[in-house]
């Protein structure tokens, strides 16, 4: 149903919080069904259109609360803690709203003119090709991972465009769904239920409007900025939305962890009582601390980077590589967490359908998104630093 009226009031950081705590036990509830059907259920979308946790970093003039990146990577986080697949899908459609949102504003129009409710998919692996014609460009491609396709009516593109053997980019393009033919194609062991499909679009035309320069973008530089004006909107893409991949990880995380505290409470092998050996015991420490550990690193990180664009300043490249360094290391602090306790949980937790077991699998594919990817993030930062691109924070330092 379509919701035209401005919300009356905005809801602050602890209703967000709230909100998706009471979210919790009707994710668990769904996690298997969801995984089952690889697609998060109709009902969990609506619970979350309800809860205004899509709407959290959308304009005002649609209805939207244009909340931070640190608020929604702490909504994403408690979510994912419950059901990794459905927190997922929270997670990229608020982040596609926020990044729509940086399109031109007549793009945003034509999402959200008629329709305040209206999700958008993506995938950004620059795989299209546009070639210029007059008022935009005729624009193919076969596009992999765009999570929550089946939910959606408007994707977002990555490609590049081509003139003869020159290719020009990445860039983004916002096609309707007429313009897709999904491909259902997501056959996977981890993440199942967020419905990460393939989708072809064939010689599309994309007028100049849905068309988002992705340098600019990736310096927090866009064109809807100038009608939205929240500092949400000059976050850049790549190093500082990536944390929303770190969030759900982190959740994940927590939650395989909470899984295997609860299963090995009163576990016993051999009629020895598990929580009893201290061997136990400090397995639960240390994989608690590890993501108490990833969390403050990359929401510090976020919170950080978060004071700057609200003050009105820019985050320099460095900060944005230190960003996206921090995240890939949150990622592989929850990777490691959860598989300890997995490892210690015995043979049983390898049987299928199990929260502990759904979440571990949910866990190593938030790992593996390619934002997250450690040597990557690492090499970038180390490189910068080596060849005297950026100073490396001083200990203490604020490091968004």
């Amino acid at each position: 149903m379509a919701t035209l009226k401005a919300p009356a009031g905005i809801p602050t950081r602890e209703e967000f919080l709230d909100r998706a705590r009471a979210l919790v036990p009707a994710l668990r509830a769904r996690a298997a069904a969801c995984d089952s059907a690889r697609m998060v259920p109709a009902e969990t979308i609506a619970d979350y259109r309800a809860a205004g946790l899509i709407r959290m970093s959308m304009p005002r003039r649609y209805s939207g609360y244009e909340m931070g990146w640190d608020i929604l990577c702490e909504v994403s986080q408690i979510l994912a803690a419950a059901c990794g697949s459905q927190a997922w899908i929270q997670r990229i459609c608020a982040d596609h709203a926020q990044m729509v949102s940086t399109f031109p504003a007549q793009a945003q129009d034509d999402v959200w003119g008629d329709d305040h409710d209206v999700l958008v998919s993506a995938a950004f692996d620059p795989t299209g090709r546009a070639r210029a014609v007059e008022g935009g460009w005729i624009f193919s491609g076969r596009h992999g991972f765009s999570s929550g396709i089946d939910h959606c009516d408007w994707h977002i593109c990555g490609g590049f465009i081509a003139d003869g053997d020159d290719l020009d980019g990445p860039h983004f393009f916002l096609v309707p769904k007429a313009d897709i033919t999904v491909i259902d194609d997501w056959f996977v062991m981890g993440l199942a239920g967020t419905g990460s499909k393939s989708f072809e679009v064939k010689d599309a035309f994309v007028p100049s409007h849905r068309f988002l320069d992705g340098p600019k973008a990736r310096r927090g530089e866009n064109p809807g900025s100038r009608v939205n004006k929240a500092a949400v909107y000059r976050t850049p893409r790549g190093g500082i939305t990536s944390n929303g991949f770190a969030a759900l990880a982190v959740g994940m995380a927590k939650g395989v962890v909470e899984d295997w505290i609860a299963y090995t409470r009163p576990r016993k092998s051999r009629g020895i009582p598990i929580a009893d050996k201290q061997s136990t015991q400090i397995i639960a420490a240390r994989s608690a601390a590890e993501v108490d550990a990833a969390e403050a690193l990359y929401m510090s990180t976020l919170r950080d980077a978060q004071k700057i664009l609200e003050a009105g300043g820019k985050l320099t490249a460095m900060q944005v590589a230190t960003a996206r360094r921090n995240s890939a290391f949150a990622c592989k602090l929850s990777l490691k967490a959860g598989t300890r306790v997995f490892n210690a949980a015995g043979g049983r937790a390898l049987f299928s359908g199990n929260s502990l077991e759904r979440q571990y699998r949910n866990l190593l594919g938030a790992v593996a998104h390619h934002g997250m990817v450690w040597d990557v993030a690492a090499t970038t930062w180390g490189q910068m630093v080596m060849e005297g691109d950026g100073a490396a924070p001083a200990p203490g330092d604020p490091t968004p």
